[in-house]
């Protein structure tokens, strides 16, 4: 790849990461496993370790992802709780160590490991040695208090008390002073064993309900339950990992040895004189994760010196100080029983391999993506071969290899269309892509794909209508194109299937409640290509008016920043659709209201901002808000452009840059100053 194609990756790496962090860590929802999404994280890393001139603060790299939830109170961490950057192999461990000794030179460095439960994570707070507050991890920086939820799990300790000697605390009186008088933080993670959660999920089955896809989100959702009383229900357990607070230990494996004491559960994990013996307790742990009570996927090696840990700080969104290793991703071999193309939105086929039901950790999987024609003629795949299958970076397991050597003769070749399946429109392949694309507008299965975006929750968001809803009302000919949607009647829908006099009447409140939308959200719902979330709000705001940004030229659209050549490409020709345009009009006629993006002002006209670090006063989304507001434009990349850099707690290497450009910096003080 060159650098335009490596710097569009890691663009697209960090939308799918940042999307599947939310789902995961803010709303307990899985679409892809953990391991899938640690592989993207871990290509991005990669990429941005190679190409650092692409590395911004919007990265996931660059900061813990995820925000706490509207349901509890926040809490703010006093220290924030920052992730573990990822490796995967021997090699990467080692150049880990490299890198530290380059850090810190001539020193030797002594380990920790310990294993990664997959629970989740929180905070203990016990102050005069009395439990007194508890929150989750949320964002960070800061989480939402769960206190009375955390006071219901028995192996939490409600007091502080010395059950058992400290090897190297020779003074036991003075420790049990510090606890009685101190405020202590203890970090750990929620989980269940699974032998509690199969027992759980079993009873839900019985009782007719839904039961849960892993332990983990059964931990969370059950720490998220607003009555505690639920969570009192579920057989939930608490592993403590790390002490803030100075108790006398030097040593991260001495916390470990005192948070024994103090009556948590811990992973006794191993003092290791070198990387060589961290490895061999990951090998070992390797053996027997399957055997062991409850998930595991991975091992944390961390520098076991708290001085050194602290001296070596941190580097973007993790300490510099320790990694997790993971487990290898699980593959699994099956059979290709059928290949079927599926498309999408912007006509692109993906051809997928329909399979013979395979377990992947614990998932049964029954398709696998082809990715495109190139990759299957890769491949040399055939109808009926037996595969390799990897769940390790694709919201589908994808095929990683063909066992040719185990073919029989019986196998059929695939042919990768020349027309559309449905409308039989001859397929084109623009230059440079890989992507096969129907080109005919009309097309049924690219019409059903377009609507269901318009409907989604980034969009319209029309509660209620799903792709199975879209799919009744475009074969019973009720719709062909969104703005039909505005003109349905509750007598339309009552003579479906599916459909009662209390569904038909909830959808049609859905649609009336969904006809004033955000400019951003409307221009979003045409699922122009290349036009995401963060270019539509660019687009919104730079226009303020879908008439202004219909009448856009070329050139116009070029000088939006952090609009492509591709993206204004893409957006010019789909407004210069007389198709196109119509369909604005039919969607006006319909009564839809446009609502105008916030007016700016001019305090800040064409003034470029950069922020770095954590503000106190605000969070970095309300602080670029109130940026544009004034009408100056923030942007996570320091260049000559740059006009000022707004600098909060534990800036990141933005500030050096600044500094070499002679760029105006100003602290939260002056930030607001400036703001008045």
């Amino acid at each position: 790849m060159n650098k335009s194609e490596i710097q569009k990756r890691i663009e697209k790496l960090k939308k799918v990461i940042n999307y599947h962090r939310y789902l995961y860590h803010v709303r307990n929802k899985q679409e892809i496993s953990q391991e899938a999404l640690d592989s993207l994280k871990h290509e991005l890393y990669k990429l941005e370790q190679r190409y650092p001139e692409f590395i911004t603060s919007d990265s996931p790299t660059q900061r813990v992802a995820g925000k706490p939830l509207d349901e509890f109170k926040k809490k703010r961490h006093r220290i924030a709780m920052l992730s573990i950057e990822d490796v995967f192999e021997q090699k990467e461990l080692k150049n880990w160590e490299n890198y530290l000794k380059k850090l810190i030179s001539g020193q030797k460095f002594q380990y920790f490991a310990e294993m990664k439960i997959d629970g989740f994570a929180i905070s203990l707070i016990y102050k005069n040695g009395i439990f007194s507050q508890g929150a989750t991890r949320g964002d960070g920086i800061t989480g939402e208090d769960v206190t009375q939820n955390l006071k219901t799990i028995e192996s939490i300790p409600l007091k502080l008390e010395i059950h058992q000697k400290i090897p190297f605390l020779k003074n036991k009186k003075n420790l049990k002073k510090l606890i009685e008088k101190d405020r202590i933080e203890i970090r750990g993670e929620v989980y269940m064993e699974k032998r509690d959660f199969e027992k759980f999920n079993e009873k839900r089955k019985k009782e007719g309900k839904s039961t849960y896809s892993n332990p983990r989100n059964l931990a969370a959702g059950s720490i998220r339950q607003l009555n505690p009383k639920l969570a009192s229900e579920r057989p939930l357990k608490f592993l403590a990992y790390d002490l803030i607070a100075n108790l006398g230990q030097g040593f991260h494996s001495q916390g470990h040895q005192i948070l024994s004491a103090l009556g948590f559960k811990i992973d006794l994990g191993r003092v290791c004189q070198n990387l060589a013996q961290a490895l061999d307790f990951w090998q070992a742990l390797a053996k027997k994760r399957e055997v062991l009570p409850f998930q595991i996927d991975g091992v944390v090696v961390s520098v076991d010196n708290n001085s050194l840990f602290q001296k070596l700080g941190v580097a973007g969104k993790s300490p510099r100080g320790i990694r997790a290793l993971k487990f290898s991703p699980k593959q699994a071999t099956t059979k290709i029983k059928d290949i079927k193309v599926q498309m999408g939105r912007t006509g692109a086929l993906t051809p997928v391999a329909h399979l013979e039901p395979v377990k992947v950790e614990g998932v049964t999987i029954t398709r696998a993506t082809l990715h495109n024609h190139d990759q299957l003629k890769r491949l040399g795949v055939k109808i009926g071969d037996t595969i390799i299958i990897e769940r390790a970076g694709d919201v589908i397991p994808a095929v990683v290899k063909v066992l040719k050597e185990l073919r029989t003769g019986r196998e059929k070749g695939f042919q990768f269309p020349t027309k559309c399946p449905i409308c039989k429109s001859k397929l084109v392949r623009p230059l440079g892509e890989a992507v096969w694309r129907c080109p005919n507008p009309d097309c049924s299965a690219r019409r059903k794909e377009i609507l269901s975006h318009f409907v989604s929750k980034k969009a319209f968001d029309i509660v209620g209508v799903g792709p199975k809803i879209i799919d009744l009302l475009m074969d019973e000919n009720l719709i062909s194109r969104a703005s039909d949607i505005f003109e349905l009647k509750q007598g339309d829908l009552i003579p479906l299937e599916r459909f009662a006099e209390k569904s038909a009447r909830n959808l049609v409140r859905a649609i009336e409640n969904s006809r004033k939308i955000s400019l951003t959200r409307f221009i979003y719902s045409f699922g122009i290509r290349y036009v995401g979330e963060e270019t539509a709000i660019a687009l919104a705001q730079y226009f303020g008016s879908i008439e202004k940004l219909k009448d856009a030229s070329k050139e116009e659209l070029k000088k939006i920043p952090d609009i492509g050549p591709q993206a204004s490409q893409s957006i010019f020709k789909w407004f210069k659709s007389e198709r196109n345009l119509k369909l604005i009009e039919d969607l006006k006629k319909a009564g839809v209201k446009i609502l105008a993006p916030q007016k700016f002002g001019k305090k800040l006209k064409r003034k470029t901002f950069v922020l770095t670090g954590t503000l106190k006063s605000m969070s970095r989304a309300q602080a670029e808000n109130k940026i544009r507001i004034l009408g100056g434009h923030p942007t996570n990349l320091v260049s000559k452009k740059t006009d000022f850099l707004i600098v909060g707690k534990n800036p990141g290497s933005k500030l050096e840059e600044a500094k070499k450009l002679g760029i105006r910096i100003l602290n939260e003080k002056n930030f607001l100053q400036l703001l008045q």
